[in-house]
C-alpha cells in the first residue's frame, strides 16, 4: 500500500507525545533502528498521549483501569538511524463508548522526514474485571475535544481502512 505523502508542517497542530533519540543497541544488520524498536516508541508515546486527556498512572491506580490495544497498523516509510531525534504526534480520529481510533505520527526531525505511521484502536478496561469498558464521563468529554479539534484539520488522515473503532 504506497502511503500518501504528508508535508511535516500539516502535523505541527497535533500535540507531540514522546520524543527519543535513538541508543546504539537499537541497530540492526541494515545499520538502522530495528524494526521491533518502532513498537517500543510507539508504546512509550501511548503513555504521554493518554494522559492528554485523564488517563494517567494516578487514575488507573485509583479507578483499577487501564487499556487494552485491539488492532494496530504500522507504516515504515523512512528509515531511522542510530543518533537521530524522533518526536512522535498523535491525531485522534473517533471513538466509541469503550474504544478509542487514533493513529501516531514518528517524525524523523534530524533528517526533516515522516519515517512511520501508526494506526491503533485502544479499549478502556476494567483490569479488575478484565473486560473492556465505558470510558468516564470526564475522559469521554476530554476525548470528544480532542477529536473536535482534530477533525477540523484541514488533511485526511491516511488511515488503513481496515480498522474501525
Amino acid at each position: 500500500m504506497r502511503h500518501p505523502d504528508l508535508p511535516l508542517d500539516c502535523l505541527e497542530p497535533l500535540p507531540v507525545v514522546y520524543r527519543a533519540v535513538i541508543p546504539p543497541d537499537y541497530k540492526d544488520r541494515m545499520n538502522h533502528m530495528n524494526v521491533r524498536w518502532y513498537m517500543v516508541l510507539y508504546d512509550e508515546a501511548g503513555d504521554g498521549l493518554f494522559t492528554l486527556f485523564g488517563q494517567t498512572p494516578d487514575y488507573y491506580a485509583s479507578q483499577g483501569t487501564g487499556g487494552f490495544d485491539l488492532e494496530h497498523h504500522v507504516n515504515y516509510l523512512n528509515e531511522v538511524r542510530i543518533g537521530d531525534t524522533v518526536a512522535i504526534r498523535a491525531r485522534l480520529l473517533r471513538r466509541t463508548a469503550k474504544r478509542l481510533h487514533y493513529m501516531l505520527f514518528m517524525v524523523n526531525e534530524t533528517r526533516g522526514l515522516l519515517s512511520s505511521t501508526f494506526e491503533c484502536v485502544n479499549s478502556h478496561a476494567d483490569l479488575r474485571l478484565r473486560r473492556t469498558s465505558p470510558y468516564p464521563d470526564t475522559i469521554a468529554a476530554r476525548l470528544d475535544d480532542l477529536i473536535a479539534a482534530h477533525s477540523r484539520l484541514t488533511w485526511v488522515a491516511p488511515v488503513c481502512g481496515a480498522m474501525n473503532a
